[in-house]
């Protein structure tokens, strides 16, 4: 019995997590059948931990509620994680591409607040980004943008990831060029 307890206990803390969602998008779609139309609804949710976890999904149904409940399942199969520098904005400049959206996402100084339209902003809010310049370039479609997005997201590294990749420490990753020049001798 304290077996069954134990997996139960540990199934509800993978459950744990209580993930925030935004709806992004909501699309109404018809289709012509013999005796008229049917609509119904497609929509685009974007989900995270806000502590470097997000994603995004799509569902379809004849009511909007429905849609939205297929998208969120939808969005935590399909989670990934992403290194942030201090929890708060990126370590490096990264561009991202899906189709003809273009995204380009810059790491920011603290306090500079999430600088970015639409879909992008979405992404950022659930990922827990604080302090990023985001400018998209190309196709305004909002799936398009948010693929395009997490692309870029994809290809965010770590200096820790970097260190483990080269097999060196990551205070050796850090370094700002060589050490510094000694003290030039004191004039008189």
């Amino acid at each position: 019995m304290a077996r069954e307890d134990n997996r139960r206990d540990r199934r509800d803390r993978d459950e744990a997590p209580e993930f925030a969602d935004r709806l992004v998008a909501i699309n109404r779609v018809s289709k012509t059948v013999k005796g008229g139309k049917r609509f119904g609804f497609a929509a685009l949710v974007v989900v995270g931990d806000q502590k470097g976890r997000v994603g995004f999904g799509k569902g379809k149904a004849k009511e909007v509620p429905e849609a939205i409940r297929k998208a969120t399942e939808a969005a935590k199969r399909g989670m990934m994680r992403v290194p942030l520098r201090e929890g708060r904005t990126l370590h490096h400049d990264i561009e991202g591409r899906h189709g003809a959206g273009k995204v380009v996402m810059r790491t920011a100084p603290h306090g500079t607040g999430i600088i970015a339209g639409g879909p992008m902003r979405a992404v950022f809010e659930m990922l827990g980004v604080q302090d990023v310049v985001a400018k998209s370039n190309g196709s305004q479609n909002p799936y398009n943008m948010i693929r395009a997005t997490l692309d870029g997201l994809r290809k965010q590294t770590s200096p820790r990831m970097v260190a483990q990749r080269r097999g060196k420490k990551v205070a050796d990753i850090l370094k700002k060029g060589d050490e510094a020049p000694a003290a030039a001798p004191a004039e008189a």
